[in-house]
């Protein structure tokens, strides 16, 4: 299948490396890729094919890259044990847990969310792909999700989130305990302009941002528990949100939250022993969807949800609560 992909450069993107502006502008390939695809004759700039990756781009630079993808295949709905916390002919609320992956993409075209919940919907004309879903979270973020299992429903829960009237209200616990008690972080995120896995606080290709917290309970110098409440919804955006100001999610690999060097910064090297101890308790990023709000999007009445934490950081939560209970903060 040949995909075609046009961009008209802007101003703030002048002298940039053509293989960069590229990567970072949603070609969705890697930028290895990119510059095989400059390489092979494949980018016209302002319709005359340029082979060099180096090649600076200007503004007004008319730029179409025409290549093949493969075709991705169907997805088929699976019989996949979800726990739901709610259910009705017009929306299933679910409880999604670590590791399983919301949105099919390449390498999970099987046992994900949509996969499960092709089973069970109605009269969705959208997208199979993503089907009846309206909020993500990423494969090692637990918690509550409500899914659309009609168009009325598909287009009423999209408006909520647009309005920001549905409140999506997560649990997550950070290292160290110098964090304010309260604030509000808004800064623009994009791709990243090399790691094409990563989210990046970038004013190029991004989108504003606004994450509010507030300090549940703090352990020590260690580490805080945090309420985190998105305005927006970013790719990674709580992940990335806390990495930028310094205190990041414990476990997250991607964003620091693993990095000895990043962690004792904000961790006293006296702890290291419990660091340690918490990273081999965790395998994933300390982060929980715990608490949604949101109107039936056709009964019109207020629907509250709210689930306990996971066993995984139920279990952190007591080694930071009784191993550092005798400690002052």
């Amino acid at each position: 299948m040949i995909k075609t992909f046009e961009r008209r450069v802007q101003k703030d993107s002048e002298k940039m490396r053509l293989d960069t502006y590229l990567t970072i502008s949603g070609i969705g390939v890697s930028r290895s890729k990119v510059s095989e695809l400059i390489k092979e004759g494949k980018v016209k700039v302002n319709n005359k094919v340029i082979d060099k990756p180096s090649y600076k781009v200007k503004a007004g630079d008319h730029i179409v890259v025409e290549y093949e993808v493969e075709k991705e295949p169907e997805i088929l709905p699976e019989d996949i044990e979800i726990p739901i916390v709610y259910e009705d002919e017009y929306i299933i609320v679910i409880n999604k847990p670590m590791g399983i992956v919301v949105h099919p993409a390449k390498g999970h075209f099987k046992g994900t969310i949509v996969n499960a919940v092709l089973k069970k919907i109605l009269e969705i004309q959208a997208d199979r792909t993503r089907p009846g879903i309206v909020h993500r979270l990423d494969k090692d973020t637990s918690g509550l999700m409500v899914i659309a299992k009609t168009q009325d429903a598909v287009r009423n829960l999209a408006e909520q989130i647009q309005k920001r009237t549905m409140k999506r209200l997560y649990k997550a616990f950070v290292w160290g305990a110098s964090i304010k008690d309260k604030g509000t972080i808004q800064a623009p995120i994009g791709r990243h302009p090399v790691d094409r896995k990563r989210m990046a606080i970038t004013p190029i290709n991004s989108k504003m941002a606004i994450t509010h917290y507030r300090v549940i309970e703090k352990f020590s110098s260690v580490a805080t528990l945090l309420e985190l409440k998105l305005d927006t919804g970013r790719t990674h955006q709580i992940r990335v949100h806390m990495e930028y100001i310094g205190f990041p999610i414990i476990g997250d690999s991607v964003y620091s939250g693993r990095d000895s060097r990043k962690i004792f910064k904000v961790v006293p090297s006296i702890y290291r022993s419990i660091v340690n101890e918490i990273l081999n308790t965790i395998n994933r990023q300390a982060l929980h969807a715990y608490k949604l709000i949101f109107m039936h999007p056709i009964e019109k009445r207020e629907l509250i949800y709210e689930t306990p934490l996971p066993d995984d950081m139920q279990k952190l939560y007591n080694i930071l609560k009784y191993h550092l209970k005798d400690l002052d903060l």
